[in-house]
């Protein structure tokens, strides 16, 4: 009996680190949170359902691999919704988590002991995508073959450190079967468990800190957990796996032909999610692209995530109307600056045709053509708009995420013919 109980304690106890007894109600506005830590949480349960019945039909070899998905597709009853499921839901999973990081970040809830969560935030975001790239190699169609192989030779022009992670990386001296290996067994094994473990020191950090950051003058009234907020988890779920499975039944994923090395298609485009990161490589140094740009933002986050602001602005949405005002301006401008930026470096200034240094002209000179205007306007902003430190941080990352969606966008949308700009 004793053990009994035991056992039903522990699962209380499991069961009180989701949820506590009550919640602060004016948590419960959609507008607060939007749903979207729960949602991510669905979407995780989902992908490890489906990729846990997808383990039973998929052989990962370099032989078997697409051929195992084509049978799947056409000889398994519901494979292709199965496959579709775990695709979708994959994609949503990682909007929903850069959602969620937008979200924490503009509603300014990444300070003072926020911070820590902030920070398995950012680890937990590198791990989705982390798990999106590798599933998109296993399918080992030409599309994923190619991607993954313009990833490891784009790897190795990074000095000293390139060549051993892109030899890592490809499981040798060229990406094969020792390649689809290594991501199936990250993707099927360490990557799930490890973001499970984050997720549950995330939740556990968001109860530790008295759970979703409200304002300072919003009520400290509670209401019961159930029905209160266990009602709006049910319809947000359910509303969430009916988009997933109509998505699911109406645009299944599509496969390219069989990965072959022989065969070069005339347009390989990185995942949808990397395409800014493509885009930027045509006119940017890899050191540049993926080693000292993203460290650089990665630091300046954690720094502005360690700065004071007032307690009452914690919470608050966009700081102040100014603040608002100031990320409108700054997404126009960097939208504007980064298309700008690339029509030029397409059209008027040809790196090809240069007898310059490799790493001025595609280094300092993209570099300076992006921070001096940028620099400027922040200049204007603290001159002329009185923006404080927190709504210029607030304007200088939408200026990051705004142009980097500008890249991606130009990418999947305006590049063809040899990745040549359509216009």
């Amino acid at each position: 009996m004793a053990q009994k109980n035991n056992r039903k304690n522990v699962v209380i106890e499991f069961l009180l680190h989701l949820h506590p007894i009550s919640v602060k109600k004016d948590s419960l506005k959609f507008s607060r949170t939007f749903g979207l830590g729960g949602i991510n949480i669905l979407l995780f349960l989902i992908l490890v359902s489906t990729g846990t019945l997808l383990r039973f039909s998929y052989i990962p070899t370099q032989q078997n691999a697409y051929d195992s998905i084509v049978n799947l597709q056409k000889l398994t009853y519901f494979g292709t919704l199965l496959h579709a499921t775990h695709h979708w839901s994959a994609m949503i999973f990682l909007v929903t988590s850069f959602l969620h990081f937008v979200r924490v970040i503009y509603s300014n809830s990444i300070y003072y002991e926020r911070s820590k969560n902030f920070y398995y935030g950012l680890v937990l975001f590198a791990l989705v995508l982390s798990s999106n790239f590798t599933g998109y190699a296993l399918p080992w169609d030409q599309l994923s073959y190619w991607a993954i192989t313009i990833l490891t030779n784009t790897i190795k022009m990074l000095p000293l450190i390139g060549a051993p992670i892109a030899k890592f990386i490809a499981g040798g001296s060229k990406v094969g079967a020792n390649t689809l290996f290594f991501f199936y067994n990250l993707h099927t094994a360490v990557l799930p468990l490890t973001i499970f473990i984050f997720i549950v020191i995330h939740i556990w950090l968001v109860r530790a800190n008295s759970g979703v950051t409200l304002p300072a003058k919003e009520s400290t009234e509670k209401v019961k957990t159930s029905p209160e907020l266990t009602s709006r988890e049910l319809l947000a779920a359910l509303s969430v796996l009916a988009f997933v499975l109509l998505l699911a039944f109406f645009f299944p994923p599509h496969l390219l032909g069989k990965a072959s090395p022989a065969i070069t298609p005339a347009d390989i485009k990185a995942p949808w999610y990397f395409s800014g990161v493509q885009e930027m490589l045509l006119n940017v140094h890899p050191i540049f692209t993926i080693f000292l740009t993203p460290i650089t933002i990665l630091l300046y986050l954690i720094y502005v995530s360690r700065t004071k602001i007032e307690q009452e602005k914690i919470g608050v949405w966009f700081y102040s109307d100014k603040g608002k005002q100031a990320i409108v301006y700054s997404a126009a401008f960097a939208a504007l600056l980064s298309f700008t930026l690339i029509l030029i470096f397409e059209y008027l200034f040809n790196a090809d045709n240069t007898s310059l240094p490799v790493l001025l002209v595609n280094g300092i000179i993209p570099l300076l053509a992006y921070l001096l205007p940028a620099g400027g306007f922040v200049f204007y902003l603290l001159r002329f708009k009185k923006t404080n430190k927190t709504e210029t941080a607030l304007a200088i990352i939408t200026m990051i995420l705004t142009s980097y969606i500008t890249m991606g966008l130009t990418t999947t949308f305006l590049r063809a013919n040899g990745m040549r700009l359509i216009f």
